[in-house]
């Protein structure tokens, strides 16, 4: 009994000990983790938001905002920072939270690299730092991590290449690294993430060919390989992995067939993306079988016929894009679209496309039976006959008809008036006969007409001309007659592209014409118009192309011509034109080509300007003509002689004896003075930018930094000046530099006043200017450059719209980047109106001109058409201008520049309303293709879409689709409101009326509440 009572007072004390100790021990932890959270607080250089003010000793630290601390410990678990709008880097601190289970700071600006101390976070499961700026590898410690369940990175700056050993990671469900700048290959222990449910490593540089062992993930569900480099055949055995739901191959170069039994061994699939690559073999019948399919897209690979004749067994089917294959080929003709008849059933669908695949016979009449929720329907480019089923006017929600390029004939059918919400229409190169319908005036919002190479006659309805919404209409090489209607305001303030040539057109060119003051391109050529070219045609100052030859035009070419100031081509050939060439068109500064051949014009040729250049213009055919270079081998005009010729008096011929010398001698002394003054000037660099501060460079520098100018190292090219890339060896820093073209008409100035401008100017959000340099090259041709701080992210156009060799590799921006972007640009603007010394007007906002750094901070540049105003005793004055006439870019210029108005800020504020338009729609002002892709009219397109149809002109790129996107109703309508907050800012900036716009200071205000409510939403992008 004492050895018990002994043993009991042993295990007492024991005890006692161990808790003061365990004690001690969890105080000691506390300690460690709440120093730990400090210092990674230290590492945020921004909190706009003010998330982490509570972190601070006043309050315990597992009450602090977003830390979750375990409850019996008290130690720090989880840490959720995700959408707070940080700034800074992730500290390695981080390392010490020795119980952290989830990490959530995704959604944010953190840069730097990711520290390799979250490897020793061993009881770490969950890992998201997806839409971040963080550079740098992988971090390679976290295959220490074998409890991690989901490791996010995607939408980040990371390069190098993936983990080669997944192994340590059996519980793996979830690894996203897109849209990274990750290279090699994918490595084959990737088969060991034997619980992995998402694979999503798309828009990087990756290589080599999907291995094996990507089939041995069971659990997959979803595959997302796009725009990759991934070549040679998919794995056979991928495709039996029947938990696979979403499966995205698009845009690598992949090879071999899609298996036929697909449909079988994937029950349970939902989304098939592999367009843009090299498929080949039959189209997969068995997809019939996947009941649960939504979107089947295979455009641009070699796919074969026939089509399955049960394609109303999916019956939840809203997608099938099928484009640019070969699915008529190798069936019987007229057979190809008789799987059309049982897509009635398919009562989802949205989207229908068969462009250029051969496909050939009749359109069926249940066309119109297709579902009432489909707003695309493409079958361009087939051999499809036969006239257009009047049925096709029973699917009222299209918006985008495209039937061009076949070989439909017969009439257009009067119920395609009923398609009251069809916005494109494309009928060219078909037989289409008949008369436009009048009705086609009912279609409210058509923005495109194409129904070029057709045999349309009659007149071209009244009706046509006064639909406000239209912008681009083709009706060029049909059979049309008749006058074009005097009256045509109806086009006037929307109409960009107008083709109505090769017609039988007759009568004269309406007065008014000159209303169409956003005109780009006008085709009248070879009809039978007569009478003069109206005088008011000077008025559309947006006209790039001009042609009206082969017509019978009379009287001499307009003076009021002096004022198109962007034409590119102007054919005015085979008319019956007189008079004298007007010197002004050699002085068109961006004119390429001239075209007055076969006319009655007469008298003196210039030799100056675009008459310089044979290549450049045409007088052929016009027998009165005389003078000009060389090369036209016309006669000589005929001197202008007296008739009266006076004797000299004596008293002159001594005079000329006197002073002829004298003069010689003047002459001769100031170019001798002229000519050692230059070689001075030219032996020393001299900087425009009188300040000491700048460093000083020759020509010799500039060409070792550039590699002699190489072309790899060329950025862009603008009209006065190419930019290159370069390294200053005296400083060892990566320089952008701007090569003035000393040829180019305006150069000059336009250096001067980028100079004077950048000199007066300090701004976070303006480009920062290094030095200039004014020297002569190796030639002895004058040189002047300037020398720029290099924006590694280059320009916002390039993000917008990339290039097509660019879009494997081109990173998109986020919609919080975007937003950033544009307030960036704001703040800028507000500084050059109402806060630089001298008030300056950039006069050419736009893409190309706003830069990003590495942190995506946007800097306006090219200050080279600014204009800045002095203030002198209380009024405001012009100091200086780079140029004449219409300033700034087609697209961005506000309407009254283009009339003779002055230059403004409320001009720079139109254009910085149309940038705005564009950064969100992903649409260009200008140019030509479908729905509103280059359109000039931005603004009213996307005010007709305010406030219901919000989410259809959002750029695409920046707003996934609600069964992509998996987000919440209440997210999406939070998101929606945003989006239609921040296109309200661009139509309030982009008012006809210049006094209307607001200030851009209220467009900071309102884009900065937009963004706050953006972040708040937690919206996943």
């Amino acid at each position: 009994m004492n050895f018990q009572f002994v043993i009991l007072f042993i295990s007492t004390i024991a005890a006692s000990l161990y808790c003061r100790n365990s004690a001690a021990a969890t105080f000691l932890s506390n300690v460690t983790d709440q120093q730990a959270l400090l210092s990674f607080k230290t590492s945020i250089t921004g909190d706009p938001l003010g998330f982490l003010s509570s972190w601070n000793h006043s309050v315990p630290f597992c009450q602090w905002h977003g830390v979750t601390c375990s409850w019996r410990h008290q130690r720090v678990t989880a840490l959720d920072l995700s959408s707070q709008q940080l700034d800074g880097t992730l500290s390695p601190y981080i390392g010490n939270l020795s119980f952290l289970r989830a990490i959530y700071l995704d959604k944010n600006n953190f840069g730097g690299s990711i520290p390799g101390e979250i490897g020793r976070l061993f009881r770490l499961q969950y890992l998201h730092l997806g839409s971040n700026f963080f550079k740098g590898e992988f971090p390679m410690n976290l295959s220490h991590c074998s409890d991690i369940r989901e490791i996010k990175l995607e939408e980040n700056n990371l390069q190098g290449k993936l983990p080669t050993d997944f192994t340590s990671w059996s519980k793996l469900t979830v690894f996203g690294a897109r849209t990274n700048q990750f290279t090699g290959s994918i490595p084959t222990s990737i088969g060991n993430l034997s619980s992995l449910r998402l694979l999503d490593i798309a828009r990087n540089n990756l290589t080599g060919s999907i291995p094996l062992e990507v089939a041995y993930l069971m659990k997959l569900e979803h595959l997302q390989l796009s725009i990759n480099n991934f070549r040679g055949r998919v794995p056979p055995p991928l495709y039996n992995v029947s938990s696979l739901s979403f499966v995205s191959l698009t845009q690598n170069e992949l090879e071999g067939r899609i298996p036929e039994d697909l449909g079988f061994t994937l029950p349970n699939l939902q989304v098939f993306l592999a367009g843009g690559n090299k498929l080949s073999g039959p189209f997969p019948l068995s997809i019939t079988n996947a009941s649960k399919l939504l979107s089947f897209s295979i455009p641009g690979n070699s796919i074969s016929g026939p089509l399955p004749m049960n394609f109303g067994s999916l019956l939840s089917l809203q997608r099938l894009n099928l484009g640019s294959n070969q699915l008529g080929h190798n069936q019987p003709p007229g057979s190809s679209l008789s799987f059309l008849g049982s897509m009635v059933n398919n009562t989802r669908l949205e989207y229908l496309e068969l462009f250029e695949n051969g496909l050939s016979g009749e359109l069926p009449n249940s066309i119109g039976n297709l579902s009432t929720m489909l707003y695309y329907l493409g079958f361009s480019r087939n051999y499809i006959y036969g006239s257009i089923p009047k049925e096709i006017g029973k699917l009222s929600n299209l918006t985008a008809l495209s039937l061009d390029e076949n070989m439909f004939t017969g009439n257009l059918p009067e119920s395609i008036c009923k398609l009251s919400k069809l916005g494109r229409l494309f009928l060219s190169y078909n037989n289409i006969s008949g008369v436009i319908p009048a009705c086609i005036s009912n279609i409210t919002g058509l923005l495109f007409l194409s129904s070029t190479d057709n045999m349309l006659q009659g007149n071209i309805p009244v009706t046509l001309f006064n639909m406000s919404s239209l912008q681009e209409l083709y009706l060029s090489n049909n059979r049309l007659s008749g006058v074009i209607p005097e009256h045509i305001l109806g086009l006037s303030s929307q109409c960009i592209f107008l083709y109505l040539d090769e017609n039988i057109l007759t009568g004269l060119l309406p007065s008014n014409i000159g209303s169409f003051i956003h005109l780009v391109d006008l085709r009248v050529s070879d009809n039978r118009l007569t009478g003069e070219i109206p005088t008011s045609l000077g008025d559309c100052v947006m006209l790039e192309e001009l042609d009206m030859n082969g017509n019978m035009f009379a009287s001499k070419i307009p003076s009021s011509f002096k004022g198109l100031k962007n034409l590119i081509f102007l054919d005015l050939s085979n008319n019956n034109l007189s008079g004298n060439i007007p010197h002004f068109l050699g002085e068109l500064r961006l004119i390429q080509f001239l075209n007055l051949s076969h006319n009655r014009l007469e008298g003196e040729v210039t030799q100056k300007g675009l008459f310089s250049n044979a290549s450049s213009f045409s007088v052929v055919g016009n027998s009165q003509l005389c003078g000009g270079i060389r090369h036209l081998q016309l006669p000589a005009c005929p001197a202008n002689i007296s008739t009266s010729k006076k004797k000299k008096s004596p008293l002159r011929i001594i005079a000329l004896i006197i002073l002829l010398p004298l003069a010689t001698f003047l002459v001769f002394f100031t170019f001798v003075h002229f000519r050692i003054k230059k070689s001075k000037q030219n032996n020393v660099p001299g900087l425009v930018l009188q300040d000491s501060q700048y460093l000083r460079l020759t020509y010799h520098d500039l060409l070792r930094a550039t590699d002699n100018f190489s072309p790899n190292n060329l950025l862009g090219e603008g009209r006065y000046g190419s930019v290159y890339k370069g390294i200053l060896e005296s400083l060892q820093q990566l320089v952008a530099v701007k090569v003035l073209k000393a040829e180019v008409h305006g150069a000059d100035k336009n250096f001067v006043a980028e100079c004077e401008t950048l000199r007066n100017i300090r701004h976070r959000n303006l480009t920062k200017i290094i030095t200039t340099c004014s020297s002569i090259d190796s030639k002895g041709n004058k040189f002047k450059a300037l020398v720029f701080e290099f924006m590694t992210n280059g320009s916002l156009d390039s993000w917008l719209h990339p290039s097509q060799s660019d879009q494997g590799n081109a990173r998109n921006l986020t919609l919080f980047q975007r937003l950033n972007i544009a307030i960036d640009v704001a703040v800028a603007v507000d500084y050059l109106h109402n806060q630089s010394h001298t008030k300056i007007i950039h006069c050419d906002i736009k893409p190309s001109n706003i830069l990003l750094d590495e942190e995506f901070v946007a800097r306006i540049g090219d200050f080279g058409l600014a204009r800045f105003f002095l203030t002198n005793t209380g009024k405001t004055k012009q100091a200086r201008t780079s140029s004449t006439g219409v300033r700034g870019t087609i697209g961005y210029v506000p309407p009254e520049y283009g009339m003779g108005g002055n230059v403004s800020a409320e001009g720079d504020v139109y254009s910085y309303g149309i940038l705005l338009l564009e950064m969100f729609s992903g649409h260009r002002p200008t140019g030509s293709s479908l729905a509103m892709d280059h359109a000039i009219n931005l603004h009213d397109y996307v005010k007709h879409a305010l406030p219901h149809n919000v989410m259809e002109i959002a750029d695409p790129r920046i707003v996934l689709q609600p069964e992509d996107r998996g987000s919440p109703k209440d997210e999406a309508v939070r998101i929606e409101l945003c989006l239609a907050s921040i296109f309200e800012v661009g139509i309030l900036c982009s008012l006809e009326m210049p006094r209307e716009r607001v200030d851009i200071s209220v467009a900071i205000k309102h884009l900065n509440v937009a963004r706050d409510k953006l972040l708040q939403s937690g919206f996943k992008l």
